[in-house]
């Protein structure tokens, strides 16, 4: 791995790992009600033209940063419909 690979890693793995917190709290409360809908869905779509862009430049840290950042995004309009 080169050092942009190790640079462009740590800035997706430290921009993904930022949603967890909120994954976490809305789950164990529960409620999503301070969660703005249009904003997560927005931003899923960007996330989605991103993994896109990964896929076409065949870049791992892209990719899996992406990837793992759609997850949990999905997870967070999930449960924003499913408990508010």
């Amino acid at each position: 791995m080169n050092l942009t690979d190790v640079i462009g890693s740590i800035g997706a793995a430290c921009t993904t790992l930022a949603f967890v917190p909120q994954v976490i709290k809305i789950w164990r409360a529960r409620s999503a009600k301070d969660v703005s809908l249009p904003m997560y869905v927005i931003f899923t779509l960007g996330v989605i033209f991103w993994l896109g862009y990964g896929l076409m430049l065949n870049s791992t840290p892209i990719i899996a940063a992406n990837v793992v950042t759609l997850v949990l995004a999905f997870a967070v309009i999930t449960m924003k419909l499913k408990f508010d």
